[in-house]
């Protein structure tokens, strides 16, 4: 199997989940289609879906919910 990253697509602050008290997009272990939404990255007051590029398990989150990113950062990966 292959590692893969989904990476940030901005700055901002990265959240798993659509709102507070919401379950979380994806969870460790879950599987993963093209185009499924993993999280939200938030940039001045704008919410920015995070989706996934390629198919696959999740195997790790790389930032907790809620943690800033910068561009191009690693949040999750996937085993695809």
């Amino acid at each position: 199997m292959t590692t893969i990253q989904i990476l940030s697509p901005l700055p901002g602050v990265f959240y798993r989940r659509s709102a507070p008290g919401q379950p979380p997009y994806k969870e460790e272990g879950a599987p993963v289609a093209v185009d499924d939404v993993i999280g939200l990255v938030e940039l001045m007051k704008s919410f920015h879906e995070v989706k996934a590029d390629s198919a696959g398990t999740v195997t790790k989150f790389l930032v907790d919910n809620e943690e800033a990113v910068v561009a191009g950062q690693p949040l999750a990966e996937l085993d695809g």
